[in-house]
């Protein structure tokens, strides 16, 4: 008799429901030619796209596993989708878009980081940005438009193939926000004279508490631009101002660069807005 063949693994064909975390959006994904087992398809987080907020990375509500030869189910063509989902979809469109912007939140290894880097695709809820340092998926970190100094806090939804040291990171917006990406501020900004003068409480970056007086140089309804902090702070850290009597808490978006006409300057955004601690009328 003659020696008995070993049996040809057979690829396998798998279709797992994905579910989008911010919303009730799930869809079929089939994935082709596969090794694993079915238990192993259900424990592994596979990526897709949510119509509304991009790019996801989820672990399967469900899966089957279908045979090759597989024909999947043929999508619908733009002509033949309910006109709702053509407008849904459209309204968060993926834009080719290279933009500064700076994340700031905690590594893998607990500690603060703060990375200046650019966009590679935006859309209204989130984007795909390089990034250095190391994230987990699920974690919250701050993106600021350095352009517009407006901040938004966001989740990693999505990490891709690490190209010249940065991964791909996608990012989804904690609420939807498609005017986040304009490259120029639409909100007011109400210029003060360096008269006036408020105290700023924090912690450096030492760790250690200081008390420093500053100059208010332009506030909004959501921030500030205040002259005389330095580099006592960084991105992300909570801060106190002062004014007379008035006082409220401020989170420190961006501190300027050595060398630059902003050095000593801050960007801050209201932790609480409802308060009008500058004694001005805000447009």
């Amino acid at each position: 008799m003659g020696k008995r063949l070993p049996e040809a693994k057979v690829a396998k064909n798998f279709a797992v429901r994905l579910k989008c975390p911010y919303g009730d959006h799930d869809e079929w994904v089939i994935l082709q030619n596969r090794a694993e087992t079915l238990n192993q398809i259900l424990e592994t987080p596979w990526d897709f796209e949510c119509p509304v907020h991009g790019v996801q990375q989820e672990i399967p509500l469900e899966a089957s596993e279908r045979g090759l030869p597989f024909s999947p189910r043929p999508q619908p063509t733009e002509a033949t989708k309910p006109r709702e989902t053509r407008l849904r979809e459209r309204s968060s469109k993926r834009v080719s878009l290279r933009l500064a912007v700076l994340v700031y939140g905690w590594a893998r290894d607990e500690s603060a980081f703060h990375e200046d880097t650019t966009t590679l695709l935006v859309n209204a809820s989130g984007g795909l940005i390089a990034l250095a340092a190391r994230v987990r998926l699920g974690e919250t970190i701050f993106l600021v438009n350095k352009a517009t100094q407006e901040e938004q806090e966001c989740r990693v939804a999505y990490l891709g193939q690490e190209v010249e040291g940065k991964a791909r990171v996608g990012v989804a917006f904690k609420h939807a926000a498609p005017s986040f990406w304009r490259s120029g501020r639409q909100e007011p900004r109400t210029a003060v004279p360096k008269a006036i003068r408020v105290w700023v409480r924090g912690v450096d970056r030492s760790g250690s508490p200081f008390v420093q007086s500053a100059y208010v140089i332009d506030v909004s309804r959501n921030g500030a631009r205040l002259e005389g902090v330095g580099h006592l702070t960084w991105p992300g850290e909570t801060i106190e101002v002062k004014r007379f009597w008035r006082k409220a808490k401020f989170r420190v978006v961006w501190v300027g660069e050595i060398g630059r006409p902003q050095a000593n300057q801050i960007g801050i955004c209201a932790l609480e807005p409802s308060k009008n601690i500058w004694g001005l009328r805000l447009s």
